[in-house]
């Protein structure tokens, strides 16, 4: 105890030290035309080769020695900004930036920016401009955030019209994904066909891969995090498009000028109003609405709030004998506060409930589900000086799983209430990070999270050695056991704590100006788990948390890279190795029911899952013709082997591939800029086929042919791919008071018909199975007006 005392001592009399006759220099970087403030800004003081930037609200803070010292800002979209700054005191320096229209919306950085990328030990992120997703080509016209993600190195899909997206051969569900630091459960409207955020209301977007931060968790294979844009405090603004199938509109403004703004955004689907003119579908809907709201408001120069929302809702109609209905709703309440030039803070306290409905009017039952949490999050950033800077805070979050309600829609009905038993959880952590230059060429990241989860009360079932599911070893099946009783524990009551250390760390190793090695390794825990038995998310899949029966997943991945910048910072490249091992990965037994399960760990086996492979970026950063080419080289298996010897686990308790494992992913995504009226835009994608089951043999019984199925996942579709194209024209529109783009876009050019599944059926006439090939999308023509006013 003594010596660690005196060795914290010495850190801190060093470090003072290390800061006499230096000087905090602080603020804000916003628009200059919106005041919305901006994430991510490099400030560079290149003579000092000493740089930081922003935070996810704008802030920097950055120790300086005294004298004059000359200051460069630099951010995408925007034109370079240089300012002489005399430093002879602590004092704020709120900057802003100028759009610069004509500049290109890839990066375009200077040798000092991208030295200090070089630097950083942040590995395995990626980011995208709002601006360059909306000029690629889009499904039906419509800008989707998750697809254009999937461009990225090592992000795939799971399939045409399928939601959600795996990173690294992960599950969708072990994505961790954000808005406003709000959870959200369901990223995708109408089953995948378009995502859930509105590109108008988005100001920043980030994919962390692997090397993720202390501040990060619950997930083990990435987080998206989104912010929306603030509001524009200088003047109204009115922006949207006008699509063949949806359209969007958003609003902002100030409430009170230069200190505080709102933004309203909603977005509608209307082809459910053209159905009833057609003979055969006149009876079906299907449609989506989502609304984006803000609040934002400058109290005093340390002082800050924020009130944000979303509302989200899809709903499906099946000639009135099948209706579904599902969405996200979030509001989150926010409050900066600055303690010091140094000490930055952030308090959020966020509701969140993710809903589905299922109402089978033929059978007269309908069946609702949902999730609530409440979370509350109190982080700080703590910059010693322009070497140190230290990231900590708390996170608490409760769960109430509803797993469903079914009952009757007529009093005729046979069916009866039945009631899933509800499930509540608390998930909390500690976290703690330091950021820490070690010399002009290797800077390090370290950091921990403890982490901590409460299963709280309920009814729950017992049974014999507290094992659910039991192996018959005659028929080499495994069968729900018959639980003992059922004990109805009160709220209060802990039915299981977990808790985990979860160790972060980073390191960067600058040899050379143009490049650098870097190697990052995290452990992640995840408490939730996603039941299902298709490749993607649906409505109907099951979230479980962890406790008596069912064990969190525990996540191991390394990571090296190396960078380099090529011809004056016009390409860069990217390449990362990466290995990652999973614990407690669910899979479920052959023949389980999944859907209002009150006893889903009577279908559940636990395995271990794994991945490994190569990533490939290579950007062209500047001129014309701007773009990237990424590939991945990968494999992702799964093995869930018997719990003895004699038990033969799933699949035989072999390897086998996820449903989601992709071997090769190339994506190739450019942009030309023939003239300031016309750009044009393509992105290419290949992929091999997901894994998937086929039937080997087949036997009668009764004049029925019953197919026998191979090993697991030991089939593939066919190879993915497919060329999209699009054109925008901006008409010369000077002394008018609006701007417009008319946005021409071809999806699937030579209407390649991509399997989204192959199943097999018998054939009356020969009396044989056959496989029926689904093709979802085919060529797909739209065009989309965009306006602002």
């Amino acid at each position: 105890m003594k010596q660690s005392f005196y060795c914290l001592a010495l850190f801190l009399s060093t470090s003072l030290a290390f800061c006499q006759d230096r000087h905090v220099l602080s603020g804000y970087i916003s628009d200059i035309e919106t005041n919305e403030t901006l994430i991510g800004v490099n400030v560079i003081f290149s003579e000092l080769k000493l740089g930081t930037t922003t935070n996810e609200y704008g802030f920097y803070s950055i120790t300086l020695p005294e004298g004059l010292q000359s200051l460069t800002l630099s951010y995408l979209g925007y034109a370079p900004f240089t300012e002489t700054v005399s430093i002879t005191k602590d004092f704020r320096l709120d900057l802003q930036l100028q759009p610069e229209a004509a500049q290109l919306e890839e990066v375009i950085v200077n040798e000092n920016i991208e030295q200090l990328n070089l630097k950083s030990p942040q590995m395995s992120v990626n980011s995208l401009a709002v601006a360059t997703i909306k000029k690629m080509p889009a499904v039906l016209g419509e800008v989707d955030i998750i697809k254009s993600i999937t461009l990225l190195p090592g992000v795939t899909n799971g399939g045409e019209g399928a939601s959600g997206f795996n990173v690294r051969g992960g599950a969708a569900d072990q994505n961790l994904i954000l808005l406003d630091e709000a959870i959200v459960f369901n990223s995708s409207h109408l089953f995948g066909f378009f995502s859930v955020f509105n590109p108008d209301a988005i100001k920043d977007i980030k994919l962390y891969k692997g090397g993720i931060p202390a501040n990060y968790g619950g997930r083990v294979s990435s987080v998206l995090n989104i912010y929306q844009k603030d509001g524009n405090s200088n003047k109204f603004i009115a922006q949207g498009g006008l699509g063949l199938i949806s359209s969007r509109l958003l609003l902002e403004g100030p409430l009170k000028k230069d200190q505080g703004s709102f933004l309203i955004g909603g977005r509608s689907s209307y082809v459910h109003l053209f159905l009833p003119l057609i003979e055969s579908v006149e009876d079906n809907k299907a449609y989506f609405y989502d609304l984006n709201t803000k609040l934002n408001y400058k109290i005093n120069d340390k002082n800050n709030i924020f009130l944000s929302g979303y509302f989200g809702r899809d709903v499906f109609d099946i000639a009135n004998l099948f209706n579904n209905a599902y969405g996200n709703s979030v509001a989150n309440f926010r409050w900066n506060h600055l303690f010091s030039n140094r000490l930055f803070s952030n308090l959020s306290l966020i509701y969140s409930d993710y809903d589905y409905n299922l109402d089978f009017s033929f059978a007269d039952f309908e069946w609702n589900s949902s999730i609530v949490n409440l979370n509350i999050k109190y982080d700080f950033k703590h910059y010693l000086n322009e070497k140190i800077k230290l990231e900590y805070g708390l996170h608490a979050i409760n769960y109430k799983f509803d797993p469903g309600l079914i009952r009757p829609t007529k009093e005729t009905s046979q069916i009866q209430t039945n009631k899933l038993t509800d499930k509540y959880a608390l998930e909390s952590a500690l976290y703690g990070g330091l950021n820490y230059q070690l010399n002009s060429k290797m800077s390090l990241q370290v950091g921990g999270r403890l982490s901590n989860f409460l299963r709280f009360g309920q009814k729950l079932n017992s049974y014999v050695n507290n094992t659910p599911l039991v192996y018959n070893s005659a028929l080499k099946i495994y069968q729900g056991a018959v639980p003992i009783n059922e004990i109805d524990y009160k709220r209060s009551t802990v039915l299981k704590d977990f808790t985990y250390f979860e160790p972060r760390l980073a390191l960067a190793y600058q040899n050379k100006a143009d490049q650098s090695f870097k190697l990052s390794y995290n452990r992640m825990v995840q408490y939730l788990h996603l039941i299902s038995n298709t490749n993607s998310p649906t409505p109907i899949d099951i979230w479980a948390p962890s406790g008596s029966f069912i064990d969190p997943q525990l996540l191991d991945q390394f990571a090296v890279g190396y960078f380099k910048t090529l011809a004056s910072n016009q390409y860069d490249v990217e390449l990362e190795l990466f290995y990652k091992s999973i614990q407690n990965r669910l899979d479920y037994i052959d023949g389980a029911e999944l859907i209002a399960n009150n006893a889903i760990e009577q279908v559940l086996l636990a395995g271990e899952a794994q991945a490994k492979g190569m990533e490939l970026l290579v950007k062209k950063n500047e001129g014309k013709l701007t773009g990237w080419i990424a590939y991945t080289l990968s494999r992702s298996e799964q093995r869930t082997p018997g719990r003895t010897p004699l038990e033969t686990g799933i699949n035989n308790g072999n390897w086998y591939f996820t449903p989601y494992d992709k071997t090769h992913d190339i994506s190739l995504t450019a942009n030309y800029e023939l003239t300031k009226k016309w750009n044009f835009s393509a992105n290419f994608l290949f992929q091999t086929g997901q894994p998937i089951t086929y039937p080997e043999a087949q036997y009668q019984f009764q004049n029925f042919s019953i197919p026998n199925y191979e090993a697991r996942n030991s089939s593939r579709l066919p190879n993915y791919h497919r060329l999209d194209f699009a054109a925008i024209y901006a008409p010369d529109q000077k002394g008018r008071p609006y701007t417009g783009k008319w946005v021409f876009s071809v999806f699937n050019v030579y209407n390649r018909q991509n399997a989204a599944n192959i199943r097999f059926q018998q054939n009356i006439e020969t009396g044989q199975n056959e496989a029926i090939r689904l093709s979802i999308f085919g060529i797909i023509p739209s065009v989309t007006y965009n306006f602002k006013f």
